[in-house]
């Protein structure tokens, strides 16, 4: 591990004056030091920004939530307000890890954490993500467990957050502060497709720091499933986050993401189009998963994810609608 220095910041003010010369943020750690370890990142300082008081969870007077960044992922998954408003939110953040990960892990982290594509995490192989223009031998290797949407022939990476999925099917928005000051970026924003610049997963501009996370209220019943090699903690083939109300029998509201497809956490917004106004039925939740898989380029020895997808689609669904 190459030699930092470690800072602790004393205020979002401090933070960002000491964010310069290849320093990095540190929240509770549990990918950035890893990938320290594997010579993947190598911080010249690490500027410890998990004391700063962004530790609440406050609940909005419409019944939306305000998070802050520094909030570990126990304390996001046991308060009560998330559990009874925005039970998708907690399943997805108890699929992530085990306790002791989330007893350290923070909601800022969470959202900052890197691919776990092999190449990416292996220094002695070329990755674009890692190193621009080094190429990506995962297109023709190893990509079982790959994107089949969004993917550009520089990366095929995916995301590997399982609460980014939630939020994303919230509608959440990330708070930051920066140098220019504070702003608000929606989820559907926060996160980039590859294209030619896959070593950017974010739009943070230099130095931005993710002071919150705030989430409409929701209002209808929600869930998160996810579907893994192995029951114990593992990261998503496909996941799914998706709220249902309907009304009449019919679809009035929905709202879907996917997880373990994408470069990103995916909506899937041509779904959404197809399923609103429609009968709450099996053939219309089948039809909403296929149009949103049109666009799904697999890849090799990863093609298994399109039927995977449509039938979690299609089973999250069925669920949802039978307990309304």
């Amino acid at each position: 591990m190459r030699p930092f220095a470690y800072e602790r910041a004393t205020s979002v003010e401090d933070a960002l004056a000491r964010h310069h010369d290849g320093a990095v943020y540190l929240g509770g750690g549990t990918n950035l030091v890893d990938l320290m370890r594997l010579g993947v990142e190598e911080p010249t300082r690490l500027v410890d920004v998990a004391h700063l008081p962004y530790d609440q969870i406050q609940l909005k007077p419409d019944g939306g939530l305000v998070i802050g960044a520094t909030v570990s992922n126990s304390d996001l998954a046991a308060d009560r307000t998330v559990r009874e408003g925005h039970p998708v939110l907690t399943q997805a953040v108890l699929a992530g890890a085990s306790g002791q990960i989330r007893n350290l892990a923070t909601v800022g982290g969470n959202l900052l954490q890197r691919t776990r594509c092999s190449y990416f995490q292996d220094a002695s192989k070329p990755c674009n993500k890692r190193e621009p223009g080094s190429g990506c031998p995962a297109r023709e290797g190893e990509h079982h467990n790959l994107a089949i949407l969004g993917h550009s022939d520089a990366c095929v990476a995916t995301h590997p957050s399982d609460m980014a999925v939630a939020l994303a099917a919230l509608d959440a928005s990330v708070q930051v502060q920066g140098h220019a000051g504070e702003r608000y970026i929606p989820f559907e924003d926060f996160y980039r497709l590859p294209d030619d610049e896959p070593e950017r997963d974010t739009t943070l501009a230099p130095g931005e720091l993710v002071t919150a996370v705030e989430v409409p209220p929701l209002g209808m019943p929600s869930r998160y499933r996810k579907v893994r090699e192995r029951a114990s903690f593992a990261f998503a083939l496909v996941s799914i986050a998706a709220a249902l109300r309907v009304e009449d029998g019919a679809v009035q509201e929905v709202r879907l993401a996917l997880g373990g497809v994408a470069h990103k956490p995916w909506r899937a917004r041509r779904a959404e189009d197809v399923l609103r106004g429609a009968p709450a039925t099996q053939g219309s939740f089948l039809r909403a998963a296929e149009a949103e898989l049109e666009a799904a380029e697999p890849l090799r020895d990863n093609a298994y994810k399109v039927p995977l997808a449509r039938n979690l689609i299609v089973r999250t669904l069925i669920e949802l609608g039978e307990g309304t």
